[in-house]
């Protein structure tokens, strides 16, 4: 039986910053760092590339963890920064939050980045998702989504299906 998401896997051109962010920012705990070194057939297999090296770091995050990988071999490449939402592929993840004005503040004065504030779609309901794009998850075009915590959850639910 499945019970829900574990984690997220994202991989990362600067693992210090990435970790770092998270926790410092955005508040998750650090519970493993660590990787291994070229050379393991076993971690090979598991992450199908031939002579695989990396750091590695799991956070958590509430009710889940992220966990973050920065290869040294082989080497990543960046993918285009400008990529759309409706290109193929992760397109983001969503952070759940009490109070979506006021963690938008601070996660701006944090140094986050956003293609717009949030913004109430539907008049009278509560902000809708902010977008930030992600410079260090290796994929500078990917997205963290923040939204309404668990006292808005109908409001929310309201407003995707107005939407749609």
């Amino acid at each position: 039986m499945i019970r829900g998401v574990h984690h997220v896997a994202i991989s990362t051109p600067n693992l210090e910053r990435i970790v770092a962010f998270y926790r410092d920012i955005i508040g998750a705990e650090v519970v493993y760092e660590g990787g291994w070194a070229r050379g393991s057939a076993v971690i090979d297999g598991i992450v199908g590339l031939k002579n695989s090296e990396a750091k590695q770091a799991m956070l958590r995050l509430g009710n889940t963890h992220l966990e973050f990988f920065e290869y040294v071999s082989p080497a990543g490449s960046p993918k285009n920064p400008g990529y759309g939402v409706n290109d193929h592929g992760y397109t983001h993840f969503a952070l759940d939050v009490q109070d979506i004005d006021a963690e938008y503040e601070r996660l701006v004065r944090g140094g986050m980045t956003f293609n717009c504030p949030p913004r109430r779609l539907v008049p009278g309901l509560s902000p809708g998702p902010g977008w930030q794009r992600d410079r260090d998850s290796g994929n500078p075009g990917s997205r963290t989504c923040i939204c309404p915590g668990k006292n808005q959850r109908q409001t929310l639910t309201q407003m995707v299906l107005a939407l749609e």
